[in-house]
């Protein structure tokens, strides 16, 4: 078992090493003792001078330059891309993903939003130049904002209070209402089945839409939907228009009125005689 264990380690070595070298030696040109390597570049021997190795690679000192500009890296920094080298100014310019915010490149770190690359502390909220605490923004046009300044700049207003609706809402009446604000505009209460009556742009439940258009029985002060009487300059239901005296029903037959009240032809003989 042990000298299994050693014979396996010892093969592992001599693999890295046979790799190593055959790295080392894919530079060399074969056809030339001499060289010291072939250029990656411009794929000459170098036989004098300075060799520079870079990116496990050999190069003339002059050959080593920025693959887009052409300007000589020597020892300075560079950006490998495609297996080519760049000089900072190039590589920011051609291969960096630049920041939504101040569209200048970003070398390190970044925010992945909106289909854009952002600075992580350019990553905010485009009306209050505030931070995402709780990581939550909305959208708008391509650009983040907080719930509080969405809210403000671009949230629907309700109809009934201006304040932002920044979740369900009721569409009527060519607005748009919180569910809590949609409701009759003289009482105050809820549609029952979600019915309702427009009157001046504003919804009204029955019995006072109809107070509204005039159309309200002018004996028991409910909505009148089908036939009415007209009589003492109100509107009556049928049904309610009956002797002030008797209450008998006026339906169909004669009355009189008196001080906005209607009496049967009976009644009125009896009450009003000689008068």
């Amino acid at each position: 078992g042990i000298n299994a264990e050693y014979g396996g380690g010892m093969g592992d070595d001599l693999d890295s090493m046979l790799s190593s070298l055959g790295d080392q030696m894919g530079g060399v040109d074969a056809d030339d003792p001499a060289s010291r390597g072939k250029c990656f570049k411009c794929k000459q021997s170098v036989t004098t001078g300075e060799v520079l190795q870079a990116m496990g690679r050999h190069w003339h000192p002059s050959c080593w330059a920025c693959e887009n500009c052409g300007t000589p890296i020597g020892t300075g920094d560079f950006y490998e891309q495609e297996g080519m080298p760049h000089c900072a100014k190039c590589y920011k310019a051609s291969f960096c993903p630049r920041c939504g915010h101040c569209d200048q490149p970003i070398l390190d770190r970044c925010v992945s939003a909106l289909g854009k690359k952002w600075h992580p502390e350019h990553f905010i909220c485009s009306q209050c130049l505030s931070g995402f605490a709780d990581g939550q923004f909305f959208e708008r046009d391509g650009r983040p904002f907080c719930k509080n300044c969405f809210a403000s700049v671009h949230a629907p207003r309700c109809a009934k209070c201006d304040g932002a609706i920044d979740g369900p809402c009721v569409n009527a009446i060519g607005n748009q209402y919180h569910p809590d604000c949609f409701v009759c505009d003289f009482c105050g209460c809820a549609f029952a089945g979600g019915t309702f009556f427009e009157s001046g742009g504003k919804p009204f439940c029955s019995a006072h839409y109809h107070q509204q258009t005039g159309a309200t029985c002018g004996a028991c002060g409910k909505a009148i939907t089908g036939k009415s009487v007209t009589a003492n300059d109100k509107k009556y239901h049928p049904e309610c228009h009956t002797c002030a005296f008797c209450l008998n029903s006026l339906t169909g037959g004669s009355f009189v009125s008196r001080n906005g009240k209607s009496y049967c032809a009976q009644c009125n003989s009896r009450l009003f005689a000689g008068k």
